[in-house]
């Protein structure tokens, strides 16, 4: 992972020092270095050297790092820490360690994973080493989490987050999209619906490629300031979305990334045990097919996909899975497959 230049402590926000400092976390160190990590668009990260610790600094923006205007409230930094508190508890080793947080701030602060024994999925998707096994684990530990948390009251009353999660996912994602296609509009805000009304399991909300570590010990999930206790369907959908959407980015890896999405559907819904797996399949066909709409003409298009042409095969594909909405999520898979060609 490439940083940028270490800045002098005067470039670090005020706010950010003071909330270090009150929680203790610079003690160890009369000059901490702070470099800033690459994060998307929703935050601003620093790595940061105190003394004889490394530890990674998270703190969330009231306005995305994006062209359109697109706004989220930062106390979703909150529940990224409580989704790393419970996921903990299910799989220690699918999360980094939580070490402070300071909700006013809407910062948190964790253990610092080294790129060179933690990359990220998204690094070794763009070498094209696309391995059924890492999609194996993601998907193992995303079920986990779910089925750990599916019909508990006590995680449901604690993740009640359906405004941020509106917020930070429906409204940029899909309602965008059915305003910008009037064609899809109705499947698409029936989708909609459906997802904010299903309440069944911890949902992390971002489970994309770069938001995942393949380390020693499995999979490191980050970034969970979406998380909401909602429909898992939901991560399901997002997850392979990006498989699909990367065939465009590494064209000669396609066949890959296609075996990938079936290895990672295969085994995710193998787990699913709170309910009938077709009924779960049948909500993230339709879902997947407007996420993968959503980026290319949501707030948030994916960076990779340049080309007019791309984004024209992905609507074609998209809209075709709108206007008549698949349930069996190897149909998307393979309509997919067939724009892309031999």
């Amino acid at each position: 992972m490439k940083t940028d230049a270490p800045p002098a402590i005067a470039d670090v926000p005020d706010d950010v020092l003071d909330s270090l400092q009150r929680l203790g976390l610079l003690e160890d160190s009369s000059e901490p270095r702070f470099t800033p990590l690459p994060g998307g668009v929703s935050s601003d990260i620093w790595r940061v050297d105190t003394g004889d610790r490394v530890i990674c600094v998270k703190r969330a923006l009231a306005r995305l790092k994006v062209s359109a205007d697109w706004q989220a409230p930062v106390e979703r930094n909150a529940y990224e820490a409580a989704w790393i508190e419970t996921a903990a508890a299910v799989v220690p080793e699918a999360v980094p360690a939580l070490l402070a947080q300071d909700a006013k701030a809407g910062l948190i602060a964790m253990t610092y994973l080294e790129p060179e024994s933690h990359p990220s999925w998204k690094a070794k998707l763009r070498l094209g080493n696309a391995q059924t096994s890492d999609a194996e684990a993601v998907a193992a530990r995303v079920a986990a989490i779910h089925a750990a948390t599916a019909g508990r009251d006590d995680v449901a009353e604690r993740f009640a987050s359906d405004d941020i999660f509106y917020a930070i996912r429906l409204e940029p994602y899909l309602e965008t999209v059915a305003r910008a296609h009037p064609e899809a509009a109705r499947i698409l805000r029936e989708i909609i619906a459906r997802t904010a009304s299903t309440q069944m399991a911890l949902v992390h909300g971002d489970v994309s490629p770069k938001n995942i570590l393949l380390g020693p010990r499995g999979p490191v999930f980050l970034d969970a300031e979406c998380a909401w206790y909602g429909d898992p369907a939901f991560d399901l959908a997002f997850c392979l979305n990006h498989l699909l959407l990367k065939c465009l980015w590494m064209p000669q890896a396609s066949s890959k990334f296609l075996d990938c999405f079936d290895a990672l559907a295969r085994t995710y819904l193998a787990a699913v045990d709170w309910e009938a797996p077709s009924g779960l399949e049948g909500r993230a066909a339709p879902l997947l097919a407007g996420l993968f709409l959503a980026r290319v003409d949501g707030k948030s298009p994916v960076e990779y996909i340049t080309e007019e042409g791309d984004k024209e095969r992905v609507r074609r594909v998209a809209l075709e899975l709108l206007r008549s909405p698949a349930t069996r999520l190897v149909a998307v898979r393979d309509t997919w497959a067939e724009e892309l060609g031999p």
